[in-house]
Order: structure tokens, then C-alpha cells, then sequence
């Protein structure tokens, strides 16, 4: 009974090591959001994914500084801005998933207090399949530079 036990146990943990490894392979770089103006309900936050692992997809996002976080795109039309959410954005071994001003990025919705320069939130990635990927975002100057 108890090699029965150990077997199902080793099994478990041979399937589930692919996933735990995975998240491993996603890297999140340069996380920031700008200070919000005012009583500004809204905001976003911009980074940079990329994996060296298995293809995957970013599925959502989430952080207690906001009563909700999305994944957005926006672009122009007729110079019309249109901003929209996306349900997914794939991720790419050997490539840059840039998520920034004037593209995708995430919005935060219902912000909890206003975001001001150098403070830092934290901000939760939910990848497909490599889970969930927690980062720091701190709050910098309107070009993206590091408050001073």
C-alpha cells in the first residue's frame, strides 16, 4: 500500500513539474505606471514579458491597488483613440511582448488611492499556462524615467 501511495505521489509530482518549471521561464522587466492627476479613478501600467520556455498566453492581471485591473489595447482611428480590452496576449519564446503607452497595456480600474511618484504596488500576471507571475510596479515620471 504505501509503494502504491509513493508511486501516485511521484506521478503527481512528475506531472505538475512542467507547469512549476514554466513560470520559471517567464521574465517581467521594467514595470511602471504613471502618477495619476487629481481624483483620477483610472490608470495603467506598462512592462515588458518575454519566456524562454513553451509558447503561452498572458489571460489576466490583477493588484489590490485597484478594484480591477484589465488588459487593454489602444489604437487610433480617424485620430479617434479607441481603447478596448483583450482577452489574451500570446507570449513568444525568443521575442518582447512590450506593453506600453500607445499600445497594450494594463488598465487599472477603481484605484484604491491615487498612484504617486516612487511608490511601488505589486501587480499579478496570470499566464495560461505558466500561473501566476507576481511583480512590483513602481510609479515614475511621465516619460518613464525613475522619480528623483
Amino acid at each position: 500500500m504505501k509503494r502504491l501511495i509513493l508511486a501516485g505521489f511521484a506521478a503527481l509530482l512528475a506531472l505538475s513539474a512542467p507547469f512549476a518549471a514554466f513560470a520559471a521561464d517567464i521574465k517581467i522587466d521594467d514595470a511602471w505606471a504613471r502618477p495619476t492627476l487629481g481624483q483620477a479613478r483610472n490608470g495603467a501600467a506598462y512592462l515588458t514579458i518575454s519566456t524562454t520556455g513553451t509558447p503561452d498566453r498572458l489571460v489576466a492581471v490583477s493588484s489590490p491597488a485597484a478594484g480591477k485591473a484589465e488588459l487593454h489595447s489602444m489604437t487610433m482611428n480617424n485620430n479617434v483613440m479607441q481603447m478596448r480590452p483583450v482577452d489574451a496576449i500570446q507570449v513568444t519564446p525568443g521575442t518582447e511582448v512590450k506593453l506600453q503607452p500607445g499600445g497594450l497595456h494594463v488598465m487599472l480600474l477603481d484605484l484604491k488611492s491615487p498612484l504617486k511618484l516612487g511608490d511601488k504596488f505589486p501587480l499579478t500576471l496570470k499566464f495560461e499556462r505558466g500561473g501566476e507571475v507576481q511583480v512590483q510596479v513602481e510609479i515614475r515620471n511621465l516619460r518613464g524615467g525613475a522619480a528623483h
